[in-house]
């Protein structure tokens, strides 16, 4: 309840106004470090330094114009340029009704036609992010069409509490696509997906396995050391090399964790996002893991004239958070 709460909350314009105006929009960056491509480059070389590859996304969903499809469309290919510029250790990840999905996939064709190109001529990897289970099929239909086009360096993102997924990877598994297993931040229905933690982290850990076995470099996203230790007993168990798969974490969660795994050997990338739409974002975020609204909370607390009744923080000190 607390968990749809929070989703719906990200609905809200109302909770939006009085989120925006405290200090919960400076707290946010934390997850999402601006709202430019200067900001995100930024950000994303100082997870390099850090031993960390990156994953670029701009912030958005369900477009519906064809202006503001286009207009994102652009972002893309400024990033990829950026990226090729720079030099940097990291692809990008999308939404295809970013780009127009829901406009005509004639649209859509066209507009990220452009970015596949830019990506090819980069020799950056995209990766098709996941929306909620109304778009899952759409999602994988779009996806395969762009690999039987001959696409290669694209990849898609598949969801652990959905019922459906294991016949997903496996399909995923056949044409040699890359996955980004994640549990899935979407409110969703009985019908379609685990209701209990506990379902989800079966489905979770069974997934992994299917992946880490006979899948092609997967990205096992979780910040749940508990399915992190399941990836690294299976890995070392079947004698799966580090450089056959990556860990994948949020901007700004669990930074320790990410920090261990880089000092143990293991490979880690963080997802990046940026863009003004960063309030929704970050509502699921909290949503996911409730101890990213204690953090929040003990930021605002600390950061106001009431600071000094938070026991034991010192201000800005929030690296390991």
């Amino acid at each position: 309840m607390f968990r749809n709460s929070l989703i719906a909350l990200g609905q809200s314009n109302t909770a939006k106004a009085v989120v925006t105006r405290t200090p919960l929009r400076g707290m946010a960056r934390r997850f999402v470090p601006g709202e430019t491509v200067d900001e995100l480059v930024t950000a994303i070389e100082e997870a390099n330094r850090a031993g960390l590859t990156a994953t670029g996304n701009y912030l958005g969903e369900s477009v519906h114009d064809e202006a503001n499809a286009r207009r994102a469309g652009d972002v893309y290919l400024k990033l990829l340029d950026r990226i090729h510029e720079r030099q940097l250790l990291a692809n990008v990840s999308l939404k295809f009704t970013q780009l127009g999905q829901d406009i005509s996939e004639s649209f859509l064709a066209r507009n990220l036609g452009r970015v596949l190109e830019r990506a090819k001529e980069t020799r950056t990897f995209i990766r098709f992010d996941m929306e909620g289970s109304d778009y899952t099929q759409r999602t994988l239909d779009a996806f395969v069409h762009l690999w039987d086009e001959g696409w290669r360096d694209i990849g898609v993102v598949l969801q652990a509490y959905l019922k459906r997924t294991a016949g997903d990877v496996a399909h995923m598994n056949r044409l040699g696509a890359r996955v980004r297993l994640c549990k899935g931040a979407y409110a969703e229905p009985p019908s379609v997906a685990f209701q209990d933690p506990r379902e989800v982290d079966r489905s979770f850990v069974e997934l992994m396995k299917m992946l880490l076995d006979d899948g092609h470099y997967p990205g096992i996203a979780t910040h749940d050391e508990a399915m992190v230790q399941a990836t690294l007993d299976h890995a070392q168990a079947q004698g799966i090399a580090p450089e056959r798969f990556e860990f994948q974490m949020l901007h700004g969660v669990r930074r320790d964790l990410q920090e261990r795994l880089v000092r143990d050997g293991w490979r880690v990338r963080v997802y990046v996002p940026f863009g003004e739409h960063w309030y929704p974002y970050l509502m699921r975020r909290l949503a996911e893991r409730p101890a990213n609204m204690l953090f929040l909370a003990g930021s605002v607390v600390q950061e106001s004239p009431l600071g000094f009744l938070w026991p034991g923080r010192k201000r800005g000190n929030h690296r390991n958070g």
